[in-house]
């Protein structure tokens, strides 16, 4: 096994999609770990050094969305959503408990790699170079090289997407930036997705960083986001 080789879970309950993703990402260098149901892929996730997460939401034991919540109590590692729901408030409820992204069955094998391969590179850590910003006398601190943020002195858990969302407004203070132009700073310019997805990212990042006292993510209208220090 090579060191720089990155480890994927994939879950789902159905062989034949089992055995031919992962045909396609070992053939693209990635170490693939397989689960057949909820309780199988939580077991191997706490086992292993786990890299990125290929999770069906239909699982016959807990579903998708519940294995998704007990990941993302301890960690924020990517994770892509396989569904066969079409309907948008379940793909908004994915993306509003953790999931970087959702694939819709049936799909290309080929398209899926890509999405990793994207998701991968989105979320880097070698995201930005700055230093720390402080906002309303310490209420907000953004450490940006150490892609730490802290609200009232106590670290806040943020995905990389969140955290990269954040350092992107909060760099623009009073900048309206159009969901397209967030799309393809924080997803990337191959991002093919639902262009909302973008929404979802800004509530879970309001619910983090802001309360009562201090709101900071302004919505323009049918424009998009602004970020303001009161």
């Amino acid at each position: 096994m090579k060191p720089n080789k990155k480890n994927i879970l994939l879950v789902d309950d159905e062989e034949q999609i089992i055995n031919v993703v992962r045909a396609y990402l070992e053939k693209e260098g990635y170490n693939v770990f397989t689960a057949y149901n909820g309780k199988e892929a939580l077991d191997v996730f706490n086992k292993e050094s786990i890299d990125f997460i290929v999770l069906d939401l239909m699982l016959p034991d807990l579903p998708g969305e519940e294995v998704c919540k007990k990941i993302r109590i301890k960690s924020e590692v990517p994770i892509l959503m396989l569904t066969a729901k079409v309907d948008e408030t379940d793909r908004i409820n994915g993306l509003d408990i953790g999931a970087d992204d959702y694939m819709i069955k049936p799909f290309s094998p080929k398209e899926l790699v890509a999405r990793v391969r994207a998701i991968f590179r989105r979320t880097s850590k070698e995201l930005v170079k700055a230093d720390v910003i402080e906002f309303n006398d310490g209420d907000l601190i953004i450490d940006i090289n150490k892609m730490e943020v802290k609200k009232r002195g106590k670290l806040i858990k943020l995905t990389p997407k969140e955290f990269k969302l954040l350092t992107v407004l909060a760099k623009n203070l009073g900048k309206v930036f159009t969901r397209e132009e967030l799309i393809d700073k924080v997803l990337g310019y191959d991002y093919e997705g639902y262009d909302r997805t973008i929404d979802a990212h800004i509530k879970n990042l309001r619910h983090k960083i802001e309360d009562e006292e201090n709101k900071y993510i302004v919505t323009v209208y049918g424009v998009g986001y602004k970020f303001l220090e009161d």
